[in-house]
């Protein structure tokens, strides 16, 4: 069986209420990824994960019939960072040496969230 190597990292973003997205976090399950949010309200998620968003259950438990809802909740976040910060999470990771590699990129800034992987192509010019 192969299993996914995957690391996830991110910057840190000041909040502007930082026991509201405590408990925005905690109402969602991250797999084995860590969160924080300082005394100084200064978010951050990383860990040896993909950076993959399921709502709790009321046991804790990720919801997994719930399906993925990484978006949602970026875009709940969106509304509690200070204002000119940006939030920016990235993961990187594979399964063997098997295609493709897994490598996605979120970053929260202005009220929006971004999304970049690996699945488009740009032509280089000379």
């Amino acid at each position: 069986m192969a299993t996914l190597q995957a690391a996830t990292t991110s910057t840190g973003a000041i909040v502007s209420d930082p026991q509201a997205v405590r408990e925005l976090c905690e109402s969602y399950c991250f797999g084995t990824l860590d969160w924080e949010v300082t005394e100084d309200g200064e978010l951050t998620i990383w860990g040896y994960d993909d950076f993959e968003v399921y709502e709790a259950r009321g046991n804790g438990l990720p919801d997994y019939e719930g399906g993925i809802v990484t978006h949602e909740f970026l875009r709940e976040l969106a509304d509690h960072l200070e204002a000119d910060e940006e939030f920016d999470i990235q993961t990187a990771g594979f399964t063997k040496c098997r295609f493709p590699v897994l490598a996605k990129r979120y970053v929260v800034r202005d009220g929006e969230v971004l999304h970049a992987d690996l699945s488009s192509l740009e032509p280089i010019n000379e």
